[in-house]
């Protein structure tokens, strides 16, 4: 109850953090953004009404980091990248039940023009959701 008040009270500035921290990877364990795509499930969960506007922003992030997860050649130990793509594409699973639907829409040019098995697998499973 309460912390859906103040999720939907300061989306705008949640929403800031959210993107910002998708954008960097902080390490080989990538904390800070795995503990981020938690904050974005609780506040899709808790805002329900107030994501499908969002949409285009929320998944062009979560994209982009995906794919930035997948080509990173750096330190991050394979389990840590799973577990970032299953968060990702869980996010997008919800983004996609709040907007009915709409996010299988968005990523059908995506899913027919991407050629990396980890990334299309994700847009796969979302794709196939119901």
């Amino acid at each position: 109850g309460r912390l859906g008040i103040l999720i939907v009270r300061h989306l705008k500035r949640l929403e800031r953090v959210i993107l910002g921290y998708l954008e960097v990877c902080d390490g080989p364990e990538d904390e800070a953004r795995l503990g981020i795509l938690e904050t974005l499930q609780c506040t899709i969960e808790h805002a329900w009404p107030r994501m499908p506007c969002r949409l285009p922003v929320l998944l062009k992030a979560l994209l982009k980091m995906m794919w930035d997860v997948h080509t990173d050649q750096g330190s991050t130990p394979e389990p840590v990248k799973a577990t970032l793509l299953q968060g990702a594409t869980e996010c997008l699973i919800l983004l996609d039940r709040c907007s009915e639907g709409q996010v299988k829409v968005l990523l059908e040019g995506v899913y027919s023009s991407c050629e990396e098995n980890s990334v299309w697998e994700c847009i796969r499973k979302v794709r196939e959701h119901t």
